[in-house]
């Protein structure tokens, strides 16, 4: 059992690597803020989730598993407040393609979002 245990562990540690390269691609290569920020949250986010069940079937004792999941859950609190910070100094800011909005919900607010 603990053999597939590691396996597992092992398919989780490459894959959560895999996502936070792509993540790290989609950082460089993406064109706008809010693309970036989408290649910034979300697949690392996955990535570092599976990093971490990774970390945790192959570790296995209480306190790693304590660790482990304390960093998932702090993990998974900041990083959609981080986008959100991000989209938002963006659009004050006035550095993205209004064009590309599906809906602005700020544009009745003032010039650039003025709160």
């Amino acid at each position: 059992m603990a053999t597939i245990a590691d396996w597992v562990g092992a398919a989780c540690l490459v894959a959560g690597a895999l996502l936070g390269l792509a993540a790290a691609i989609g950082v460089l290569r993406f064109p706008d803020p809010l693309s970036r920020m989408h290649a910034a949250t979300k697949p690392q986010v996955l990535g570092v989730l599976l990093l971490l069940l990774g970390i945790a079937l192959r570790l296995r004792s209480r306190t790693d598993l304590g660790m482990i999941l304390l960093v998932a859950v702090f993990q998974l609190a900041t990083a959609p407040v981080a986008a959100q910070m991000i989209g938002r100094a963006a659009y004050r800011s006035g550095r993205l393609d209004r064009d590309l909005l599906d809906a602005d919900e700020l544009a009745d607010r003032g010039p650039a979002g003025s709160t």
